[in-house]
């Protein structure tokens, strides 16, 4: 049995590919490279340089590998950039979506693990998100999320594709020094990008309804939700009992300003953040509930914010 990881040359992708190759499954990877790096994906794993969009890449990719699976990871990402660019956020996400379950269709590959999102939510009122809260998405990004989920869902009426969404919450940190978040909208790389170049690091909006004034979020480790993605393929490929979505979260919320903090500590370089304008799209808090995904994943917090803010600025200063 072969996983296609879709988006497999990226931050989230290569992570999955390296904990897919250590729990003994093969897979293949299919990028672009719009945003992830030939560099990040393993050596001995095939690579197929194509976007989703492109059926006929897609078709032979599956063809050639004898896939049976696919973890789809590949898309356009950025929430606040979405709302600039909703044309190409919808092309990618919800027209590269039915390009790649079209594929699927024609070649009886039956098993699909989503790359979804918290943005999905919007801007909740709750102090904990559980899986089926409503759905308000704020941006183009998480709109076409949820349409993707949607897809899933009607394909699985139509055709019987056996499927599940692993919603993300903000994802940081390294398992592998040799592979880093380099979005130029994350976080994490901004801070470090910043402070490598001697600039002041910035926090976007500092008026937000949160005790601090800064956006409140759910911050998991990048190598935790690679074995959530591992264990989601193992439980379809032995057609044990799935959920239609899990929320991969911690269930405590972490402010911008006290990742800011952490960094500092981590660092060691004192700074005081410069403050700008809100992002559009950004809601002031979610944090999500990870039972469910505990119950079934074998979902788990194993590292501190400490560990997350530590092995992400390690793997930024290996790429020095």
């Amino acid at each position: 049995m072969t996983w296609l990881v879709t988006g497999g040359a990226g931050y989230i992708g290569a992570h999955v590919v390296r904990a897919l190759t250590a729990a003994g499954m093969a897979s293949v990877v299919l990028d672009d490279l719009s945003s992830g790096h030939a560099a990040f994906v393993p050596e001995g794993v095939p690579f197929v340089r194509a976007s989703i969009l492109d059926a006929a890449a897609v078709d032979s990719t599956l063809a050639d590998h004898a896939v049976t699976g696919v973890i789809h990871v590949a898309g356009f990402k950025y929430a606040g950039v979405s709302v600039q660019r909703p044309l190409h956020t919808y092309e990618q996400n919800v027209t590269g979506m039915i390009t790649l379950l079209e594929a699927m269709q024609r070649h009886g590959v039956d098993q699909c693990v989503f790359s979804s999102s918290a943005a999905v939510f919007g801007a909740v009122d709750v102090a904990i998100v559980t899986e089926d809260m409503p759905k308000n998405p704020t941006s183009p990004y998480g709109e076409s999320k949820l349409i993707g989920e949607w897809l899933l869902r009607d394909q699985a009426v139509a055709a019987g594709l056996r499927h599940t969404s692993l919603r993300y919450f903000n994802v940081v940190g390294s398992g592998d020094l040799a592979v880093r978040d380099t979005s130029p909208h994350n976080l994490f790389p901004l801070v470090f990008d910043a402070l490598v170049e001697g600039r002041v690091p910035r926090i976007n909006g500092t008026d937000y309804p949160t005790p601090d004034g800064t956006c409140v979020r759910d911050y998991i480790h990048v190598a935790d939700l690679a074995l959530a993605h591992v264990e989601a393929a193992r439980r379809l490929e032995a057609g044990e009992a799935i959920e239609p979505a899990y929320n991969l979260g911690s269930g405590d919320g972490v402010s911008v300003r006290q990742i800011m903090d952490a960094v500092a500590e981590v660092t060691g370089i004192a700074f005081v953040p410069e403050v700008s304008d809100r992002r559009p799209g950004d809601p002031p808090r979610i944090v999500a509930s990870g039972e469910l995904a505990a119950r079934d994943l074998g979902w788990a917090m194993r590292h501190s914010l400490a560990d997350m803010v530590e092995s992400a600025w390690q793997a930024r200063r290996a790429s020095v």
